[in-house]
């Protein structure tokens, strides 16, 4: 028996023992299963077998769960008042069963490894670790619960694993670009949904949300996706793009303004003073931003211009506080006692911190990481976010390619925006911000490295392998 014929053999059994086993426990767990309960678990066994089947099929299945998943509350959590249980989506299950399945083609394919080494590899180990160390210290001797504390954790960090899975599957620029309109096909449509909650009235947001939706995670999310698109129309030269990237980012404006996120709105001044630095075409954008601004008291809808002055005219009461001779809204007021609180409290376990979920609700990326994982925490998270700056701007300044340049001038200035977002957000934890965030992320740091298919490559090789571009 030949080499290959061992491998492939052992590729048809192990997936077949695996549904056989996944068949036989079901059997027993079927006669106590509601209707409900038992199609969820037909959809998993059915997308477990996709997995199995096609890594490719399940990035496009995650692709579109990202914003279109409902998402559902498990229960309340124990020793820490966050104002919310853990909550989870359908694509959090996904990414479990991506997980497994790349694993499980791991173990009888050798030669794909399990990360692809890249420069952010160590900074996500850290931070990881840090956060399961204060976590774990937290629930000995502080008040954190451990169950609680362990999914917090594990929810913080599970979109790296599609950092992973992107970097270690993505090959050719055909990819990247497929991705991509999939990418912008799903944050069409939740704009579009989203747009049509303004006859309802109030704040729009994400659709699936659940009871209570969440505008700023929305916000966050379209901030980010509005930088991609721009960035791309800032740098195609085909004038059928240029249109459709016009386009998208004008449909992704609209509910932007929509969201009346105040964080979302800062974020989006700076992803515009991002472009300014980054663009080559200075002097369109500068252009582009005038107009927007003569323009924006005359279309600006009622929820921009309600939520922009309710910070600083809301009616008197019990709550706000005054800074200087302004009178600050509530909602405002107890996200500036909050931060107080921790620069006060922080103290009390300044090195480790409290651990994920041991001090309560904290509505602010920065002052949230240095109240649960002390100093260190905060050190090492800088770190990362340093390391995710300093590779993408290297990779902006050394591809050429209008579509390189675009996607990651567009990333980039979206981080950028997202950083300013983190200041009144969670936004570097929040499941539906993230995954859309590290899968581009994965698609920016593997596009010197992507193999296109050029009308110089000839012969047999040439063509199943493309032109490797060099970084």
């Amino acid at each position: 028996m030949n080499k290959s014929s061992g491998p492939s053999s052992i590729q048809f059994i192990i997936p077949l023992v695996m549904l056989l086993v996944l068949i036989l426990g079901l059997s027993y767990m079927i006669p106590e299963l509601t209707a409900t309960q038992a199609f969820a678990i037909g959809g998993g066994v059915a997308v477990f077998i996709v997995c199995l089947a096609s890594t490719e099929a399940a990035l496009y299945i995650l692709i579109f769960s990202m914003l279109l998943s409902p998402e559902f509350i498990v229960g309340t959590t124990e020793g820490a008042s966050l104002g919310r249980g853990v909550t989870l989506r359908a694509d959090d299950f996904l990414i479990l069963l991506i997980g497994l399945t790349w694993i499980a083609k791991m173990a009888v394919n050798k030669e794909l490894g399990l990360f692809l080494r890249t420069p952010l590899n160590k900074p996500i180990a850290y931070y990881i670790v840090i956060c399961l160390i204060s976590t774990l210290i937290g629930a000995l001797f502080l008040k954190v619960d451990l169950k609680t504390g362990f999914f917090f954790v594990l929810k913080y960090f599970e979109y790296t694993l599609v950092y992973f899975m992107v970097v270690n599957h993505l090959k050719t620029m055909k990819q990247a670009r497929t991705y991509l309109w999939a990418l912008l096909i799903t944050c069409a449509i939740v704009s579009v949904l989203g747009i049509l909650q303004v006859p309802e009235g109030g704040r729009v947001s994400a659709p699936f949300e659940g009871e209570v939706g969440e505008p700023n995670t929305f916000g966050g999310y379209l901030v980010f996706m509005i930088s991609i698109t721009a960035g791309l129309l800032l740098t195609t030269t085909s004038f059928r793009l240029q249109m459709i990237y016009g386009f998208l980012t004008t449909l992704f404006i609209i509910p932007l303004l929509l969201t009346g996120s105040r964080s979302s709105y800062l974020g989006i001044i700076f992803v515009a003073l991002a472009f300014l630095w980054l663009s080559e075409k200075r002097r369109v954008v500068l252009i582009g931003l005038v107009i927007l601004g003569l323009l924006i008291p005359f279309v600006a809808p009622k929820t921009l211009t309600q939520r922009a002055s309710f910070t600083f005219q809301q009616r008197e009461q019990r709550g706000q506080i005054k800074v200087g001779g302004a009178r600050i809204d509530t909602s405002t007021a107890a996200r500036l006692q909050s931060w107080a609180n921790i620069s006060r409290d922080f103290v009390k376990h300044p090195v480790l911190g409290f651990g994920v979920t041991g001090y309560g609700f904290v509505d602010a990326q920065y002052f949230r990481v240095l109240i649960e994982t002390g100093l260190i925490g905060l050190f090492i998270f800088l770190i990362l976010l340093s390391s995710i700056f300093r590779l993408t701007h290297r990779i902006v300044k050394e591809v050429d390619e209008p579509f390189d340049k675009g996607l990651s001038m567009g990333f980039l200035a979206g981080f950028i925006g997202l950083l300013v977002h983190a200041v009144g957000s969670n936004t570097f934890i929040i499941v539906r911000i993230m995954e859309p965030f590290w899968f581009v992320l994965a698609m920016v740091v593997m596009l010197p490295d992507l193999e296109t298919e050029t009308p110089e490559a000839s012969g047999a090789e040439s063509i199943a392998h493309g032109k490797k571009r060099v970084r």
